[in-house]
């Protein structure tokens, strides 16, 4: 598998990390969350010679899909959301899109995605887990393959994401992260819509044990 993380201005004071991953011997790619620098996502899926098939969005907050139209006019691929949250691809007060600074999106998902579902990148294979609590409808994938998982606004470096938004949740969240999250393996690397990447076996003291997190 190819991994590349791309840090993009999204519209607020912290980057968005959009991910590329693509499968080495077909070339089909799937682009996670374009929050934002369209031509910068391009460029690299020219590099990468890709076969763009799926634009996946954790959850339907604007700086994870600043860039959305313009990779999809660009490269094509079918865009996929959790279906709680196809309504923020069209309503602003969902994805914040004013609040941050950004142009209005309208864009239809072509599929929507349910918890358990399975996606295919080439010989790699996604499990889709939903993790309401940020959003209603955000979700995570997780590739037992390679060890990883994409968590979105859901699960950061020693916290979680803001609850205090449309649709979010405290107590969702919490549950997700606990239930769904940290009983993964151990090993399992966590790269997050923002910031730095971490582990599960990091993440589990601060919530099981109440521990504070390791900088």
């Amino acid at each position: 598998m190819i991994l590349k993380r791309l840090k993009v201005d999204s519209g607020i004071i912290e980057q968005t990390n959009c991910y590329i991953v693509q499968d080495e011997q077909t070339k089909e790619t799937m682009v996670i969350d374009p929050g934002g620098e369209p031509e910068k996502i391009i460029e690299m899926l020219d590099i990468l010679e890709a076969k763009l098939k799926y634009i996946y969005l954790t959850h339907c907050h604007g700086d994870h899909i600043g860039a959305l139209k313009e990779v999809k006019d660009a490269k094509g691929g079918k865009i996929l959301i959790h279906r709680n949250d196809v309504e923020g691809l069209y309503n602003n007060e969902i994805s914040l899109t004013d609040y941050i600074g950004i142009k209005e999106i309208k864009l239809e998902a072509d599929s929507r995605i349910d918890d358990q579902d399975k996606i295919h990148v080439g010989s790699l294979e996604f499990i889709v887990i939903h993790t309401p609590g940020h959003t209603a409808g955000g979700s995570c994938l997780y590739c037992e393959k390679e060890k990883l998982l994409f968590s979105g606004d859901t699960l950061f470096h020693g916290t979680w994401g803001r609850t205090d938004l449309p649709t979010s949740s405290f107590k969702d969240i919490i549950q997700s992260i606990t239930t769904k999250l940290l009983v993964l393996p151990e090993d399992t690397i966590v790269y997050p819509g923002h910031g730095k990447s971490t582990m599960i076996e990091e993440e589990k003291p601060i919530y099981f044990e109440l521990k504070p997190r390791k900088d």
